[in-house]
């Protein structure tokens, strides 16, 4: 029986080489740089490294091109190389305090102070895979919660009775919780609940949660002149991408690219 060559089969035809003027990119070098771009799949995260490469070089022979660098592989010299090179022909307009102020009356809620929650709960232990076991557990916190509609002073003893957390000891109490502070599927609840005594039974990896917000503070706006400087800082980076995009693309145009397309986020992998 003849064997059939997988290349030659159907549907499987090989990708075009990447070439950046005359220099092609390898794929050894592209399986080397992947592991700088994670991604969902490994097609997305090859495809985010070839990119990269791909500006990486754009710049290097542009760079040489302006004599800034001897034409060699030189990773560090490059690098060197790269830095001046964007420092020379990239112009970033600077934001004035106008632009700032109205980028900051836009969106008050990136400039407030962050909401802080006195919180306490009733942890109710179950592995994510036992069924079984998260199934008992939450009809567990339905009925303590049942209880504590009606009796919520009670909340201390069912801690300390039931809770598989440490601060049971404590009656339940969590203390002040900023964002980011607990396990990020309880803390993107958390987030959005009123004060009091939540209604049903949260879930997260360690089982299920009986919780009840004591307190909210935070969440004010907070005053321009001190928050100025993050402004500024925001919108000069929005700028330097849009200016590194666009030099990028004409990069593109003027060196040639072979087997790969830029895309609108061209200047990302040097923003990192």
């Amino acid at each position: 029986m003849q064997m059939i060559e997988i290349e030659q089969l159907p549907g499987r035809a090989t990708p075009p080489p990447i070439k950046v003027g005359a220099k092609a990119i390898d794929e050894e070098s592209i399986a080397r740089e992947m592991q700088y771009h994670p991604a969902a799949t490994a097609d997305e995260a090859q495809l985010q490294a070839a990119r990269a490469l791909v500006v990486r070089e754009l710049l290097r022979q542009r760079a040489v091109e302006l004599g800034l660098v001897a034409d060699t592989d030189d990773e560090g010299d490059n690098d060197i190389a790269i830095a001046s090179l964007l420092e020379q022909e990239l112009e970033v307009p600077e934001p004035n305090e106008e632009a700032c102020r109205r980028y900051f009356d836009a969106d008050p809620e990136r400039f407030s102070a962050p909401t802080r929650m006195a919180v306490r709960h009733i942890l109710l232990a179950a592995a994510p895979d036992d069924t079984e076991g998260r199934d008992t557990q939450y009809h567990m916190a339905e009925t303590l919660l049942e209880e504590l509609k009606d009796i919520p002073e009670r909340f201390p003893e069912f801690a300390m009775r039931h809770s598989a957390c440490p601060s049971k000891s404590e009656g339940g109490e969590l203390g002040w919780l900023a964002p980011g502070q607990t396990v990020a599927e309880l803390d993107r609840a958390l987030q959005h609940l009123p004060e009091g005594l939540h209604d049903r039974p949260l879930a997260s990896r360690y089982g299920w949660h009986v919780v009840c917000i004591d307190q909210r503070a935070g969440g004010e706006r907070l005053p321009f002149e001190q928050v100025a400087d993050l402004v500024r800082h925001t919108l000069r980076e929005q700028a330097t991408r849009r200016a590194l995009r666009h030099y990028l693309l004409a990069l593109e145009t003027e060196i040639g690219v072979e087997g790969i397309e830029l895309d609108d986020d061209a200047a990302g992998s040097l923003m990192q």
